[in-house]
């Protein structure tokens, strides 16, 4: 498992340089095409995919990546592990030269994420975990300096929740009906409020380090949008539950989409 991590940390950061070789050329239009979906797809995109699958072929293991083939369930019910991966995580952040985008690798076991890494190219700073007990997994951790190879690391969570307003990770302008449901309960139970704002699984993210104390999704997401940071959060003492059940959420699916979700 040590070497699947590295692996995965290895592929994350050298995708996270195909993406901003073209992030950072004033030369490039990104290539934006629109997939079946009408979400976008860049150049940027596919480097990184293919920059991970080079990664991640060589350990054997079945590949489930938002840019590459989604087998019928069918053949994947019988992958017993599997990487899910999104090559660019919040491609419309991208396109936006926000800097809040991701890389996403995760080890899913049994339906289960065991392992995950989330790089943030823009800013150099990655987070990986692992929720199972044996050293050095167990734990969550974030590295900052990876892009200027000044690596410095810290155990997360940071801070524990309680401290200062209750920490909401929600959008501060489009909030669905079921957001501000979901809002206006946490304010009852908790009194003051704290709204913030991210793109992409940094949201997950937030919550997992300590700087918030909850997410709630209630829109459509895939699993790849959330398989790393499950692993993450859940390494961090956090959970990632279905909204509607309380259950934790469970990868590849029959349906690949996620139901709607609590991060806490």
């Amino acid at each position: 498992m040590e070497k699947l991590l590295q692996i995965a940390v290895d592929a994350a950061i050298e995708a996270g340089g195909e993406i901003m070789r073209i992030y950072d050329d004033p030369s490039q239009d990104f290539g934006v095409e629109r997939k079946a979906d009408n979400s976008p797809l860049t150049l940027a995109d596919k480097a990184a995919h293919n920059c991970i699958v080079r990664h991640l072929e060589p350990t054997g293991i079945p590949i489930l990546s938002e840019e590459g083939a989604h087998l019928p369930y069918e053949e994947r019910k019988a992958w017993h592990r599997l990487w899910v991966v999104d090559p660019l995580d919040g491609t419309k952040e991208f396109i936006k030269k926000n800097g809040e985008f991701t890389v996403n690798i995760a080890l899913v076991e049994d339906g289960k994420p065991i392992l995950g890494v989330i790089y943030v190219p823009a800013t150099g700073v990655l987070y990986a975990g692992s929720p199972l007990p044996a050293p050095p997994l167990g734990e969550c951790f974030k590295l900052v300096g990876v892009r200027e190879r000044a690596v410095s690391s810290v155990v997360l969570p940071q801070r524990g929740s309680g401290e200062g307003a209750f920490t909401i990770v929600a959008s501060r302008s489009h909030l669905s009906p079921e957001t501000e449901e979901y809002i206006e309960k946490m304010r009852q139970e908790h009194g003051e409020v704290r709204l913030v704002s991210s793109g992409s699984s940094l949201k997950i993210c937030l919550v997992a380090e300590g700087s918030a104390d909850v997410y709630p999704r209630f829109a459509p997401t895939m699993e790849w949008d959330t398989a790393a940071g499950d692993a993450i959060a859940r390494a961090a003492g956090r959970e990632v539950v279905d909204a509607r059940t309380g259950k934790p959420l469970t990868y590849n699916k029959p349906d690949l989409h996620n139901p709607w979700f609590i991060v806490r």
